[in-house]
C-alpha cells in the first residue's frame, strides 16, 4: 500500500544520518523531513500529513524528552486525527506509555525492524483512511438530511446535530428564530431524519383567518357549516404518519390554543361539526420568531400548551451571528439562481464580499435570498459588484491579508485570553494556567512569546 499523495508521512528525527535511513526504508510513502519541533510544526502545517513517525528525544535537550512531548502536544492540537508513531530507547517505556496516553497511535523502540516500522506505518495509514470515510460519509448523511441547509457556522452546525438527534423520538419540537433564518428547512431535516412514512405538511398559523383555521388544522364534516357541502380532512389528518409544522404558532387564537392542546394531550381530533374522535400519529414541531414567555405573561399564550409544544426547544441564530454564512450562501444562490436562468454563473467582485460581511441582515436568509436573485437578473456582465447588490461598499482593510493570517489571528486570541486570565486573577500565575486549562510552564512560555510581562 502506497501513501495518498494528499497526505504524506511526515519524519521527525534530529541525527541526520538516521533521518535519511528512515526515509529510504519508507521509500514507498510520501514523505517529508523535520528535525526539531519548529521545523516539525513548520513541515505539519504546510503538508498536513496522515502519519508522523517522531524521535522523543528531540534537541536542544538530547538527554530529554520534553521537547518531543512539546511536539507531539502541538501536532495532536493541530490535527486530532493524525497517526503519532513515536520512536523511543530500549528502556523508556514509561515515556512511550505516557506518549500515548496523550494520544500517540503506537511506540516502537530503538533500533527499529524497516520492516516492523514499514508494517506499521501502513496500518496508520489504512486506520487514518477509515476514519476520514467515516467522517465524509457521516457529512454526507448530514447532508442529505438538510440538503437545503448550507453553512459553516459552529452555532448553526450545533443546531443540525440537535436535529439529527432528537428525530428519531416522538418529542415534539419548537424551533425559535427571527423570520428567515430556515426554520422550515430545519423542520423539513427532523422530518427526512425522523424517517416517518407519512408526509410533511405546513401550516403558517398567522396567515389564515382565525375563522377558517380551525377547519384547515382539524377538517370539517358536510354541513358543518354554510358551504360545508362534503366532509373534508385538515392538515393534522393529512399528516397523519408524518410532521405537522405549526409555523407563527404564537398567532394561534386563544380558543384554538385550547383545542390544540387536547390534541397533543390525547393524540385524538373531531372534525369541526363532528362528534367522533379521530385517533392520530403525527410528529408536531412549531416554529416562532415571537418571544412566548412574554406572551404567556402577557395572557395571549396558553402556559399548557407552551410546554406541550417545547419538549424540545431549539433556537436557530440570525444570520448577522453566524461565522462566514452569508458569503457562503451568497455564492450557493448565484450558482442556483444563474443555473435556473440559464446564464453563466457570475461571480462576486471584492467590495460585493466586503458589503455583504458589513451587512447585518433584519431579514436574514430569505433577504439575503432575494438580493442574490436580483443581483444575479440586473449584473451586467459576469461579476457582480456591491451596487448590483444594493449595498454600500465597505472600504477595504489597510491590510486584509493580515486579517485572515491564521498565526496573526491565534496570537491575538491567545494574548488577549491571557491578558484576561491575568486580570481575573490579579496576576497569580498558578491561578491564571487553571482558568485557561495549561500547564503553568506552558502559561510562561506563552508570555515569553507574546511578551507579556
Amino acid at each position: 500500500m502506497s501513501a495518498p499523495r494528499h497526505a504524506p508521512l511526515l519524519i521527525v528525527e534530529d541525527d541526520l544520518a538516521l533521518q535519511k535511513q528512515l526515509k529510504w526504508s519508507l521509500d514507498r510513502f510520501e514523505s517529508v523531513t523535520a528535525d526539531d519541533v519548529a521545523s516539525a510544526v513548520l513541515q505539519f502545517r504546510r503538508s498536513s500529513p496522515a502519519v508522523v513517525t517522531m524521535d522523543l528525544g528531540l534537541p536542544p535537550d538530547r538527554d530529554s524528552v520534553s521537547e518531543g512531548f512539546k511536539c507531539l502536544e502541538k501536532l495532536l492540537e493541530l490535527d486530532p486525527a493524525v497517526k503519532v508513531i513515536v520512536l523511543t530507547g530500549q528502556n523508556d517505556q514509561d515515556n512511550a506509555l505516557r506518549a500515548i496516553r496523550m494520544g500517540a497511535y503506537d511506540f516502537l523502540a530503538k533500533p527499529v525492524d524497516p520492516d516492523v516500522l514499514a508494517l506499521t506505518v501502513e496500518r496508520a495509514y489504512r486506520l487514518y483512511e477509515l476514519q476520514q470515510e467515516n467522517r465524509r460519509l457521516q457529512m454526507q448523511q448530514s447532508s442529505d438530511v438538510f440538503s437545503g441547509l448550507v453553512t459553516r457556522d459552529p452555532g448553526m452546525q450545533r443546531v443540525c446535530r440537535m436535529i439529527e438527534k432528537v428525530a428519531p423520538s416522538d418529542a415534539t419540537v419548537l424551533l425559535l428564530g427571527e423570520s428567515g433564518t430556515g426554520k422550515e428547512v430545519l423542520a423539513q431535516g427532523l422530518h427526512d431524519a425522523s424517517k416517518r412514512k407519512g408526509r410533511f405538511v405546513a401550516i403558517n398559523c398567522a396567515a389564515i383567518p382565525e375563522t377558517l383555521l380551525e377547519s384547515e388544522l382539524f377538517g370539517y364534516e358536510k354541513g358543518a357549516f354554510t358551504g360545508a357541502t362534503k366532509s373534508t380532512v385538515g392538515k393534522i389528518e393529512t399528516a397523519n404518519g408524518g410532521t405537522l409544522m405549526l409555523d407563527e404558532v404564537g398567532d394561534l387564537p386563544m380558543p384554538l390554543q385550547a383545542k390544540l392542546l387536547r390534541f397533543l394531550q390525547e393524540r385524538v381530533i373531531e372534525r369541526v361539526g363532528g362528534r367522533q374522535e379521530i385517533a392520530m400519529d403525527v410528529r408536531v414541531v412549531g416554529a416562532t420568531h415571537q418571544d412566548l414567555k412574554a406572551r404567556i405573561a402577557d395572557g395571549r399564550f396558553r402556559e399548557d400548551l407552551y410546554y406541550r409544544l417545547a419538549e424540545i426547544v431549539v433556537e436557530i441564530p440570525p444570520l448577522r451571528e453566524r461565522l462566514g454564512d452569508p458569503v457562503l450562501l451568497s455564492h450557493a444562490f448565484v450558482r442556483r439562481f444563474a443555473t435556473e436562468m440559464r446564464r453563466s454563473v457570475p461571480t462576486l467582485s471584492e467590495d460585493a464580499v466586503r458589503a455583504l460581511e458589513a451587512h447585518r441582515w433584519p431579514g436574514n436568509v430569505r433577504e439575503l435570498q432575494n438580493m442574490l436573485k436580483r443581483a444575479v437578473i440586473m449584473c451586467e456582465d459576469d461579476r457582480i459588484t456591491a451596487l448590483d447588490l444594493g449595498l454600500r461598499a465597505s472600504p477595504a482593510p489597510a491590510d486584509e491579508s493580515a486579517m485572515l493570517d491564521l498565526r496573526t489571528v491565534r496570537e491575538t486570541a491567545e494574548r488577549q485570553a491571557v491578558i484576561t486570565a491575568l486580570a481575573r486573577t490579579d496576576g497569580n500565575i498558578v491561578r491564571a494556567a487553571e482558568l485557561l486549562g495549561i500547564s503553568r510552564p506552558t502559561l510562561y512560555d506563552l508570555m515569553n512569546r507574546l511578551q507579556i510581562k
